[in-house]
């Protein structure tokens, strides 16, 4: 048993692989590691995504064949679950399990961190409201996720944002 923030953690079950290490940001990073899989975590979260054609339009540029393998991870991992659509059973609907959505606070903080640190397309009014209202925010991202609302809650930070504000730089 471990005692983790004032909260009690018990995972009884041994690994599902061969773990590096003990540390929990190593097993962490072995799960979510590489860009698509936070991607895909963020498009559920907060882009209302649930279906393999919407996170291949998400603009990102991800190849069909790392998207299924991301999938299948993340599902493999217990951070989504699929379910096949009951109106089109050609259709796979993915949605955040609950410890899919505890990453909330994780990719809030990327995203403010990313926009302080680096050039992007967010809006920098956005952010700071983000940042000033955290706790708002994810309760907000945990209640979407409750009651299944597919309602982007940011906009998309599109290549057209920053191809027009390098644009006006150079200008």
């Amino acid at each position: 048993m471990q005692v983790i923030l004032g909260k009690v953690c018990c995972v009884a079950e041994p690994p599902k692989s061969k773990r590096r290490s003990g540390c929990p940001v190593s097993i962490s990073l072995e799960m979510l590691g590489d860009r698509w899989s936070l991607l895909v975590i963020r498009d559920l979260m907060v882009r209302g995504f649930r279906t393999f054609k919407q996170f291949q339009g998400s603009g990102e540029g991800i190849a069909t064949n790392i998207l299924g393998d991301r999938l299948r991870k993340l599902e493999a991992a217990g951070i989504i679950t699929a379910a096949v659509e009951q109106a089109d059973r050609r259709r796979v609907s993915y949605r955040l399990t609950e410890k899919g959505i505890d990453l909330a606070s994780v990719l809030l903080e990327l995203l403010i961190w990313g926009a302080r640190h680096e050039r992007t397309g967010a809006s920098c009014a956005l952010i700071a409201s983000m940042e000033k209202n955290r706790e708002q925010v994810l309760a907000e991202v945990r209640r979407r996720w409750q009651e299944r609302d597919p309602t982007p809650l940011i906009p998309r930070f599109d290549a057209g944002v920053m191809g027009a504000f390098k644009k006006a730089k150079l200008n």
